[in-house]
C-alpha cells in the first residue's frame, strides 16, 4: 500500500543559496543559525541525519535517513511559490510585492467592493505589532486593518466584534475575485481575526482564512488524484493550492495539532490500505519564531517537534515514505522579520531503505519527482503527468 508522507517545517532553510545575494539575504542559515546559538537538544532529528546538513549537530554518526539539500529556482520566497515549487510547479516570474503598501487605486477598489469608507496601514509590518498598534482605531472606526510584507500577500485584520467573522472573510473573497487580480494577483489574500481588549489583543489562528491564486497548471496533487492515490493535506498546504488537487483538508491549530492529525492520517492510511500522499505544513516555525525574531522560540519548536518524531516513525507501515523539508527560510537571527532564501532540507526515511547522500538538488521540484516515481507516475521534469 502506497503512503507518502511529507512533513514541511515552515522556514527551516539551511542556508547557501546560491542566488541569495539578489534577495538581500547573504549570509542567512535559519537552522544553522538556531542550532548553533541555542544548543537544542534534537536527538531524533541527529539520528536521522540533520547532521550531515546543520553544522553543530553530530554528523559522525551513520544516519537512519537518506539526506539531502533541495535548491530554490522559482522566483520568490513565500510560501506559495515554495510548496508549488515542491509540487512541481515552478515559477519563472515571482508574484507581486508590496514594500511601499499598496497603490491608492487598489486601496480604493477594495474599500469600494467590501464596503468600508477607509483602511488602516496598508504597509509592510508584522501582523501582531500592527495590531496592537492600530486595533484600538480599528474598533473605534471600523476601520479594516491592511497591511502586507515581503511575500506576495494582502492580510486583514479585524477584531471579531467590530467586523464579525463573515464580514471578514466576506471582504477578503472580494479582495481576492475582484481586487487582486491582474498585475494585483499577488500570492495570498488572507483573512486574520483577532480578539481581546487593547493592550492584551490575541490573532485567532485557528480561524485564519487563506485565499490563495489557484495554480496556473497542473500540479504533483492533480495528478496523484488522476491515479487514484488520495491526497491529504494538513495545516495550510491546501489553501495554498486554493483546494485544487486536494481530496481532504485538515486544518491545524499550531505544530502539536499538526503532528496529532498527521499522526491520524497515517493511520487512516494504514488502515484503509488506500494509496495515500500526506502533506503537513508545521506553521509555527514560521508565524511564531522566524517572523517575529524568536530563536529561542524556534529551538524549542525544533526539540517539540524531535520528541514527536519516533511516534510519527513508529506509525508508519512497512515501505511507506516519511520526508522532511521546508518551503524556504525564516532565520529569526537575520536583520528583518521576513523570508530568507535559502536551500531547504530533506530527510527521507524508510524503514528497511539504506540511508544515503541524496546530495543538493536543483530545484525544489525534485520532491515531486520523488513522490511521483514513488508511486509508479512518469515524471517530465517539470510537472508529473499519467504513463
Amino acid at each position: 500500500m502506497p503512503l507518502f508522507v511529507t512533513i514541511v517545517l515552515d522556514g527551516a532553510g539551511v542556508g547557501d543559496a546560491p542566488d541569495a545575494a539578489a534577495y538581500g539575504d547573504v549570509g542567512a542559515d535559519t537552522l544553522g543559525h538556531v542550532v548553533r546559538q541555542q544548543a537544542p537538544h534534537l536527538p531524533n532529528l541527529t539520528r536521522w541525519g540533520l547532521g550531515r546538513l546543520v553544522d553543530g549537530l553530530d554528523g559522525t554518526s551513520a544516519p537512519a535517513a537518506s539526506w539531502g539539500r533541495l535548491t530554490e529556482r522559482a522566483a520568490g520566497k513565500d510560501s506559495t511559490t515554495g510548496h508549488w515549487a515542491l509540487a512541481g510547479l515552478v515559477l519563472e516570474t515571482p508574484f507581486p510585492t508590496y514594500p511601499d503598501g499598496f497603490p491608492a487605486d487598489v486601496i480604493a477598489a477594495f474599500c469600494n467592493r467590501a464596503g468600508v469608507d477607509g483602511v488602516l496601514g496598508n504597509r509592510p509590518a508584522s501582523g501582531t505589532e500592527i495590531i496592537a498598534e492600530l486595533g484600538e482605531e480599528h474598533e473605534r472606526t471600523g476601520q479594516p486593518i491592511v497591511y502586507t510584507s515581503a511575500d506576495s500577500v494582502l492580510q486583514v485584520a479585524a477584531h471579531v466584534d467590530t467586523i464579525p467573522l463573515a464580514d471578514l472573510y466576506r471582504m477578503c473573497q472580494v479582495a481576492r475575485d475582484e481586487v487582486c487580480v491582474g498585475e494585483h494577483a499577488v500570492g495570498r489574500v488572507i483573512a486574520r481575526p483577532f480578539e481581546g481588549a487593547p493592550g492584551a489583543y490575541q490573532r485567532i489562528s485557528a480561524k485564519r482564512k487563506d485565499l490563495s491564486l489557484l495554480p496556473p497548471g497542473p500540479t504533483l496533487l492533480d495528478t496523484l488524484r488522476q491515479r487514484a492515490v488520495r491526497t491529504v493535506c494538513v495545516g495550510k498546504i491546501a489553501a495554498l493550492f486554493g483546494g485544487v488537487g486536494v481530496d481532504q483538508e485538515v486544518k491545524t491549530a499550531g505544530n502539536a495539532d499538526g503532528v496529532d492529525k498527521t499522526l491520524g492520517a497515517i493511520r487512516h492510511a494504514a488502515d484503509s490500505g488506500e494509496p495515500t500522499f500526506v502533506w503537513t505544513n508545521l506553521v509555527d516555525f514560521d508565524e511564531l519564531y522566524g517572523h517575529r525574531n524568536d530563536p529561542a522560540g524556534y529551538a524549542a519548536a525544533l526539540e517539540a517537534f524531535d520528541a514527536a518524531l519516533p511516534d510519527l516513525e513508529a506509525a508508519l507501515p512497512d515501505d511507506a515514505v516519511l520526508l522532511l523539508t521546508a518551503d524556504h527560510g525564516n532565520d529569526p537571527t537575520y536583520p528583518g522579520s521576513d523570508h530568507t532564501r535559502e536551500r531547504v532540507p530533506v530527510l527521507r526515511f524508510q524503514r528497511g531503505a539504506e540511508p544515503r547522500d541524496l546530495g543538493t538538488a536543483d530545484s525544489f521540484a525534485a520532491h515531486a519527482a520523488d513522490v511521483a516515481r514513488y508511486v509508479g507516475i512518469a515524471w517530465d521534469g517539470t510537472a508529473p503527468t499519467p504513463d
